[in-house]
């Protein structure tokens, strides 16, 4: 018999719901929020009711009993580092995604709601490979300034997903394979899997590797020093530059990249040269990532929204088709890797880990 999940992923102004028996997907929704809804809430965490309310409204609005669910799974939020997996919403770490000690997110909201609705009804609830995954090594943690240490911020969700079904698609376990994955969205993270543990990665969010539509990506650090110090600029202004205003943001005037490549297309020249710089850019951190592997990659996969375009995809193939082939999957479905993270548990696959 199908075992039937109900998954939740909050986003600041949306909540995203699935349904699943198994690996098929019996609803895909998205809630959405207002600006003025959400802002009556002073923390995220007292936005819980209003989401619950939701969300328990549309599944009856959809005629699906909220009895029927074997497993609640939530996205994963702002956590302690931790290795990859599927984690059992313990007390624990259900009173640090309340509290918040490691940032405020809408993705706190998962756990939260996951554990609150499975208790009401009586069903385990998990988070999967929240982006604060960390499995680097010793070495990768290193950043050439005590004060500063190299951490591992990416999107683990995705990239792991893509991992394990290129691994499922060739009949092998993903934890006997090499790969580079790179995941290409509104921020960008190439990661080096080595047996099933991600042990170096370009931070997606914090100022490391390629710029993306809307993320500086790695800058020269003198440079940004004059900056910070010379423009008058405050720090949230700065730090805005880095996330959200930066990549093609910055250099087009905007984050969408399918405007990009109908730029570029249409003979825009700097649109042109950014889309070019932006294929450069990843193009060297997975040489790097390579380098991390010592050479042995079985295979480089290119995931994310950005994989769809063609253009892109293929310069980065042509590029680096010398180091190990590669397969692309387009796109990112946050909702079928949260489900298949909960059934390799509830199918015992996989043992749920404690956080």
């Amino acid at each position: 018999m199908a075992i039937r999940s109900l998954i939740i992923n909050p986003g600041s102004t949306s909540t995203k719901i699935g349904v699943f028996d198994d690996e098929q997907q019996v609803l895909d929704k998205t809630l959405r929020h207002t600006t003025e809804e959400i802002a009556q809430f002073p923390t995220i965490y007292s936005q819980k009711d209003f989401r619950k309310k939701i969300i328990l409204d549309a599944l009856k609005d959809e005629n699906i009993d909220i009895k029927s669910f074997d497993v609640i799974v939530g996205r994963g939020g702002l956590l302690k580092p931790i290795p990859g997996g599927t984690y059992a919403v313990t007390d624990a770490l259900l009173k640090d995604l309340e509290n918040a000690p490691q940032g405020e997110h809408a993705s706190n909201l998962g756990g939260i709601l996951a554990r609150e609705i499975g208790d009401g009804i009586g069903v385990k609830s998990f988070i999967v490979d929240p982006v604060v995954v960390d499995e680097l090594i010793p070495v990768a943690r290193i950043s050439g300034i005590p004060q500063i240490e190299r951490v591992s911020i990416f999107h683990a969700l995705n990239q792991k997903a893509m991992a394990r079904r290129y691994a499922k698609e060739v009949g092998k376990k993903y934890t006997d394979l090499n790969l580079i994955v790179v995941h290409m969205g509104g921020g960008v993270s190439v990661g080096a899997h080595r047996e099933g543990q991600v042990i170096d990665v370009f931070n997606a969010l914090d100022g490391d590797g390629a710029f993306s539509p809307e993320r500086s990506g790695g800058l020269p650090a003198g440079a940004l020093v004059k900056l910070c110090f010379e423009s008058g600029l405050t720090e949230k202004e700065v730090r805005k530059l880095l996330v959200g205003a930066g990549g093609f943001n910055a250099y087009l005037g905007t984050n969408d990249a399918r405007e990009v490549g109908k730029l570029a297309e249409g003979g825009d020249k700097k649109a042109a040269l950014v889309r070019d710089a932006f294929v450069f850019q990843l193009v060297k951190n997975i040489g790097a990532q390579a380098a991390v592997l010592e050479g042995k990659v079985d295979q480089i996969i290119l995931t994310g929204g950005i994989a769809y375009d063609k253009y892109v995809t293929s310069e980065i193939a042509r590029k680096v088709s010398f180091i190990a082939p590669v397969t692309v999957y387009a796109g990112e479905d946050e909702l079928l890797a949260l489900a298949q993270g909960a059934l390799r548990v509830m199918n015992g696959e996989e043992e749920a880990k404690l956080y």
